[in-house]
């Protein structure tokens, strides 16, 4: 097996600069240096990436940056001790050890093992001061092998576990107790009779965090004389832990930064729940809550995985402040009813393709319908249709894509009361949403309706209802009396206010023209290019879709809205791509030029998801070249007067695109314009290296 470290692979007692990300960068150099990886930028965005997740910073002056990467060819061990102590997150303060642990995508078990090994080492004080007394790399190299040969501790494997009647002081773990007393959380409880704790630790890499909470706790409990057994779900293969363990244990931990696998296993056991990283920050105080939760009978307890899975996720969202609820609601049902738009514009604008635009006017692709077949074609039909076929399929596309679109407003209100009351809520919010459409409130009626009906259909469902009615309350009595009162009060307060609301708005959208309308422009593409995919881009782009089915021929504001944000949210991917792939190769990483590949497609398909990876590493110069860029192009194609019946699809929906020249012609500037601008961020806004590192490098 090929060697995990090697003196090339060591530096000591140097200063590496101020943030972990000057030190990953250099020992991302040493690993590529050493003919580990193939680049240093894919290798440190990897690692960063990870970082940015979950600082690496554990107790006792140490740092574990650690990740997968496409660019690392042999499994590496890099090490620094640092001259001067850089923060990674620790609550005990910085770090001055900090091992780089690069792992190959596709790491074989044997490696990953001895990876995670070195983690649950860096847990023990004898190990550490050793690190920090070694006056060569090859010693530290030493010292690491030495780590590595030693068979596992006796109390941990995958399934890790300590006899209740383990003294403290058998087997040297490390653990640094915060004193002989309980910790506080305990509130001074101790063990009556033998107390059992199971645990789960997980991270999103399953290398280091995973198993060095697992020793954290299972040292702890020693220390507090409980028997505690764990369950590492890690990139090893997981040994699950025995059923009647699971049953004999009065409470849980779940460490973890991801789903727990077979959470169902400890179905109505107190738990308690945190991060993965305060396993290792504070065991002991996870251990006395866990022994807390035991003797409480409110604690929280993990859900059978039926009814108790609504009580879990209201007791989740009680730390969120009201302003994340809306926002989570809306985007709920925003993300439901986008395949609604999505396939029932794109079956409108295939209808005009070949029945002409005049196939929505006067009901002309209903008459074609009622009257004709593929065996009867019509003899009259509009005058852009391509031919007699192409009139019926137009009319049959036309009027499937109408239909779909008539679910909009009523899935963006029934999936916005689903946010709020789960599926008690649909009904009702569904019921809301049509009486808006009825009421001609629109998008904002659809909204506002699916809000109410999310709130009354909660509150009802908040009563306790005798034992013989609760089974009745879901299907019959919560809909019911939620369509009563959401959709009355749209009818008799709401409905008519909103209409009018809504009326006037596009009113204001039809007129506006010159510089009101290029104002527009340049704030949707600004939206549509801030965040990428998430809520402000949502925003903007749920305005555009909403408007769409209002507009017509003599009416073409909502088309050019749809059209400005498109154009807008093609310009990051498509920027991306032509920097990476063509302008400047060199100053992107293999990683990024391996994205900008695929950001052409993406980008070209109106995914504007496909600048994220830019964006993750490098925010502060790719948001702001994007929105420059996106601005530029909102604004030329509002200009231009370019629209889109299409709410989707990019390039590949051109028949859609009105003006599609000047929609290209707008894309390109906005692309030319974030590339060029993104190029010279990188070359002229850059942080100056600290001194030290260049001459250490």
């Amino acid at each position: 097996m090929t060697e995990l470290i090697t003196p090339q692979l060591v530096a000591l007692d140097q200063n590496l600069g101020e943030s972990p990300a000057d030190v990953i960068r250099f020992l991302a150099g040493k690993v590529t240096d050493a003919g580990r990886a193939t680049e240093v930028e894919g290798l440190f965005t990897d690692a960063f990436a990870r970082e940015s997740k979950t600082a690496t910073g554990v107790p006792g002056g140490i740092a574990i940056p650690h990740c997968r990467s496409t660019a690392v060819t042999v499994p590496s061990l890099a090490m620094a001790r640092l001259s001067q102590k850089v923060d990674f997150g620790a609550k005990d303060g910085p770090a001055d050890i900090i091992f780089f642990i690069a792992a190959p995508e596709g790491a074989d078990q044997e490696h990953l093992k001895l990876l995670s090994k070195l983690a649950r080492s860096l847990i023990k004080k004898d190990f550490t001061a050793a690190l920090r007394a070694a006056a060569t790399p090859q010693e530290i190299v030493e010292l690491v092998d030495g780590a590595l040969a030693d068979k596992p501790a006796a109390h941990i494997a995958e399934a890790v576990t300590v006899p209740a009647a383990a003294t403290a002081g058998a087997g040297s773990t490390g653990f640094a107790a915060p004193g002989a007393a309980p910790s506080p959380i305990g509130g001074g409880i101790s063990p009556v009779g033998p107390k059992r704790i199971v645990a789960v630790t997980a991270c999103p890499t399953g290398i280091a965090h995973t198993y060095m909470a697992a020793d954290s706790l299972v040292a702890a409990a020693k220390e507090i004389g409980v028997d505690l057994q764990v369950e590492t779900q890690g990139s090893g293969a997981v040994t699950p832990l025995d059923p009647a363990v699971i049953a004999a244990a009065d409470a849980v931990i779940f460490a973890v930064d991801v789903d727990v696998r077979g959470k169902e296993r400890f179905a109505g056991k107190p738990v308690i729940n945190a991060p993965v990283k305060r396993g290792i920050d504070e065991p002991e105080k996870m251990v006395y809550e866990a022994l807390a939760a035991a003797e409480d009978p409110n604690a929280h307890r993990v859900p059978h995985f039926g009814a108790e899975e609504d009580a879990e996720r209201r007791a989740e969202e009680k730390g969120e402040h009201l302003g994340q609820k809306v926002k989570k609601v809306l985007l709920t049902g925003v993300s439901y009813m986008i395949p609604f738009v999505a396939a029932g514009g794109l079956l409108i604008a295939l209808g005009f393709l070949l029945g002409g635009y005049e196939i929505a006017l006067g009901g002309a692709a209903d008459k074609i319908l009622a009257n004709n077949n593929l065996l009867n074609l019509p003899s009259e039909y509009p005058p852009h249709a391509a031919g007699p076929l192409g009139a019926y399929l137009g009319a049959v596309l036309f009027k499937i894509g109408a239909l779909a679109f008539g679910f909009l407003v009523p899935a963006l209100a029934g999936y916005i009361a689903f946010g709020i009351a789960d599926r008690p809520g649909i009904a009702p919010g569904f019921t809301a949403g049509a009486v808006a459409v009825f009421m001609n409130a629109g998008f904002l009626g659809g909204l506002i309706g699916g809000l109410l009906a999310g709130l009354v259909a909660y509150w009802i469902g908040s009563f306790k209802a005798p034992r013989w009615l609760r089974g009745l309350m879901p299907v019959v009595i919560i809909p019911l009396g939620a369509s009563i009162v959401a959709s009355g009060a749209m009818i008799l307060f709401l409905g008519g206010p909103i209409a009018a609301a809504m009326t006037a708005m596009n009113s204001w959208l039809s007129g506006m023209t010159g510089v009101a309308a290029v104002a527009l422009g340049i704030i949707l593409g600004l939206m549509m290019c801030f965040d990428l995919g998430g809520p402000v881009n949502k925003v903007a782009y749920s305005f555009a879709v909403a408007g769409l089915a209002a507009g017509s021929a003599a009416n073409q504001a909502p088309w050019q809205i749809m059209a400005a944000v498109m154009a807008a949210g093609m310009v990051p991917p498509l920027a991306m791509a032509f920097a990476s792939t063509v302008l400047d190769k060199k100053g992107f990483s293999l990683a990024e030029r391996e994205n900008g590949k695929a950001a052409w497609l993406l980008g070209l398909s109106f995914i504007s998801e496909g600048a994220i990876p830019f964006a993750a590493a490098d925010p502060l110069r790719v948001i702001p070249a994007s929105m420059v860029g996106g601005a530029v192009t909102g604004a030329l194609s509002m200009a231009f007067g370019v629209t889109s019946q299409a709410p989707h699809g990019g390039a590949f929906v051109f028949f859609a695109i009105g003006n599609v020249l000047m929609f290209f012609v707008s894309i390109a500037v906005g692309v030319a314009i974030t590339a060029l601008l993104l190029i010279a961020l990188k070359r002229w806004a850059v942080k100056k290296p600290v001194d030290t590192v260049a001459a250490a490098a």
